[in-house]
């Protein structure tokens, strides 16, 4: 006659050997977040999902896709430095287990340790700041293309002088 086992005893067991390895990975990410990203940039993005996908063949390996939520503009700058990141990470966890970063599109939460920022008290770009960013947009003909780049510009000034 079979035993009956409380499905609380048997979950735990299953989960734990399904999921052991995904979520050291991402405890690993986010205990490294500055080491990875910079101490900056750690604070405008923030590691967010490990997508996986088994080896679609025999012999081929898994790939996982690591999903980092920032804002748009913190995205365009990150995505010009995604081979670092993936060089960083991996050399973490010492092979290639991400293999891609994708980034999401929303405010990443902000850490314990720092200030909410107040907008009242961000500092305004002084007029040699304006006149260049005036400058570097002169050529971009396209009206809302350039109002956009120029609020860009404005809040990426702003954060460095923060």
């Amino acid at each position: 006659m079979c035993a009956l086992k409380l499905i609380s005893h048997t979950v735990p067991k299953v989960a734990d050997k399904a999921f052991k390895r995904k979520y050291i990975a991402l405890g690993r990410i986010v205990t490294h977040w500055q080491d990875i990203m910079g101490e900056k940039m750690a604070r405008h993005a923030q590691p967010h999902k490990i997508n996986y996908r088994k080896a679609k063949r025999k012999g081929d390996k898994p790939s996982a896709t690591l999903e980092i939520a920032c804002s748009s503009a913190h995205a365009s700058l990150l995505m010009m430095q995604k081979g670092v990141l993936l060089e960083k990470i991996n050399f973490i966890f010492g092979e290639e287990w991400i293999t891609d970063i994708k980034f999401i599109h929303k405010a990443a939460n902000t850490l314990n340790d720092q200030k909410p920022k107040n907008t009242n008290q961000t500092k305004a770009l002084t007029l040699e700041e304006k006149n260049r960013l005036s400058q570097l947009l002169d050529k971009v003909s396209d009206n809302e293309l350039k109002e956009k780049l120029s609020r860009m510009g404005q809040a990426l000034i702003t954060d460095q002088k923060n």
